[in-house]
């Protein structure tokens, strides 16, 4: 595997690449970083990785500064897995000057759920993909980039900017990866005391049961939903839960679905000082 650090070093490691599959990360990475890796070698031509903490997508209370970095673990995880070019730029190397130029993603889909708690979150995500976009395709006649479903919300911004922007890349999904309980694997989990990760699977269980009591109720989901999702983030509140949302959205824009409609269920809640989020496609 070849480490390149500035833009320079990583277009001359793809300089003989004709279909780059990229895969972008903040590092810390577990199994599921690990699985889009593995979905990406057969997609491209040479299958590139990046880690970079980015500072634009973190609001000022955030956890920037302690987020986990673990640079020589991610390092022998990428290479064990056959990946064949880490792109690690530092910030100047990113970032060369103020980054006055941003990409707004369309208020409809990117102020609501994560948006509306964490306002100007998916500016410094789509600022952030578009840069390493052109660093990483520029030239290409194409490219395949992989992002997981864990971040749902995450990935259908990032297909809208690539569809809008007529990018020559392929946005491709893989499936949230879990641990053996069913916990969504994140990089905020190292976070969670030993009673908090034990405690931490209700957050899934409680976004299950909202999806069956939706699926229940289907045939008049617009009348019911409002008291389902208020039942549910009242089942996670008295667990000692901070919940932000619990909701059942239809998948292909996230707004408030109607029957029939393809439904995803989504939520994100605190756990003392650490915030999860989940979804399930039902």
């Amino acid at each position: 595997m070849r480490i390149v650090h500035t833009l320079s070093e990583l277009r001359q490691a793809l300089a003989p690449a004709q279909h780059p599959a990229f895969v972008p990360t903040m590092g810390n990475l577990h199994a599921g970083h690990i699985a889009l890796i593995t979905q990406a070698q057969p997609l491209g031509d040479c299958t590139v990785a990046s880690i970079f903490v980015n500072r634009l997508q973190f609001l000022p209370h955030e956890d920037f500064d302690s987020y986990p970095r673990t640079w020589e673990c991610d390092c022998a995880q990428l290479q064990a897995a056959g990946c064949d070019v880490l792109f690690a730029p530092r910030e100047h190397d990113l970032y060369p000057e103020p980054q006055a130029v941003k990409v707004h993603a369309d208020p409809a889909l990117a102020d609501i759920l994560e948006g509306h708690f964490r306002p100007g979150f998916f500016t410094g995500v789509s600022t952030v993909v578009m840069k390493l976009f052109m660093a990483v395709f520029a030239g290409k006649a194409q490219g395949t980039a992989v992002f997981g479903k864990k971040d749902y919300q995450q990935l259908m911004v990032i297909r809208q900017m690539v569809r809008q922007f007529a990018l020559p890349i392929t946005i491709e999904s893989g499936e949230t990866r879990r641990a053996a309980d069913g916990l969504a694997l994140s990089s905020r989990n190292g976070y969670l005391s030993e009673a908090e990760r034990a405690e931490a699977l209700h957050l899934s269980l409680t976004l299950r049961a909202l999806g069956r009591d939706a699926l229940a109720a289907a045939n008049a989901l617009e009348a019911h939903l409002p008291a389902l999702e208020a039942q549910a983030m009242a089942s996670l509140s008295q667990r000692g839960w901070q919940p932000d949302y619990l909701t059942v959205r239809r998948r292909h824009d996230l707004q408030t679905p109607k029957a029939g409609d393809a439904l995803v269920v989504l939520g994100a809640a605190r756990l003392g000082s650490t915030r999860l989020i989940d979804n399930f496609e039902i």
